[in-house]
């Protein structure tokens, strides 16, 4: 189905690879439009319930395909790949499903700032994290300047901005560009583990929760931020999932959501 990304279903977790080892999965229009299509893919599948995104071999994403895309929009190709192109990348992370980063290698470029909207970010110890689009003369982009200023704060993320140094995931642990690091033989298990303690939780809830964190992180009017967790409470308290809770609480026994979801 995917030429660039491989996809695997296990225990209700999808987890998406970026298959162009060779490459050290450089990200290409194409691997971005099929990502899309999976995460949409899982994000309407009821069996679905988090999704983690790695990559095969030794790297993570190693950024953009300096020949597919650089020198393409250089040349003034067009990004036609046959398929859609990709699509609004930071609005579907954040509607999504909860969404489990496992950073196995080097994640450079795009190769970092397309997981910076995701809910948690895990990081083999020794990888390797940088922003370092200036170098190429570019400025960062899918919200990264925003993302990273909340992540590390404004100092932090000017210098990985302006010099575009690259860290190590031990390093990125201490500044607070990750969330967790560990070796690379636990990463996708412990990556996996997240994922499930996220994604077994209600999904409208999450989804909700996900909405609230994408608008209220920035917001200074208060009263709108309460406004906003207002109203969707009112959501939950007529969901099936939040009347499943109660009655599984009161008969001492394991909600099922997925059950109340049908019903």
């Amino acid at each position: 189905m995917f030429e660039t990304i491989l996809t695997d279903r296990q225990d209700g977790i999808l987890t998406i690879t970026l298959n162009r080892p060779e490459r050290l999965n450089a990200w290409t229009y194409q691997m971005g439009a099929e990502m899309a299509e999976a995460v949409e893919a899982a994000n309407n599948d009821d069996e679905i319930n988090a999704i983690v995104v790695t990559g095969a071999g030794r790297g993570f994403c190693a950024g953009a395909d300096i020949e597919a895309v650089f020198k393409a929009q250089a040349d003034g190709a067009t990004t036609a790949t046959g398929r859609n192109d990709p699509r609004d990348w930071v609005g579907l992370v954040r509607r999504s499903k909860p969404m489990v980063a496992a950073i196995n290698g080097a994640a450079v470029g795009i190769g970092l700032t397309q997981v910076l909207p995701m809910d948690y970010l895990i990081a083999a110890n020794d990888a390797k994290l940088s922003v370092r689009f200036v170098k190429m003369g570019l400025v960062p982009e899918l919200a990264s300047s925003h993302f990273l200023t909340h992540r590390l704060g404004f100092g932090q993320a000017s210098e990985l901005m302006l010099t575009g140094k690259t860290i190590t995931g031990d390093q990125a642990l201490e500044i607070g560009l990750v969330d967790k690091v560990t070796s690379a033989g636990d990463l996708l298990a412990e990556a996996r583990s997240v994922a499930s303690a996220m994604g077994e939780n209600p999904q409208s809830a999450l989804r909700m929760i996900k909405q609230l964190l994408t608008q209220n992180i920035s917001e200074t009017d208060l009263s709108e931020v309460q406004k906003r967790e207002g109203d969707a409470l009112k959501e939950c308290y007529a969901s099936p999932e939040h009347k499943e809770a109660i009655s599984a609480f009161l008969e001492k026994r394991a909600p099922d959501f997925k059950g109340a979801r049908k019903n």
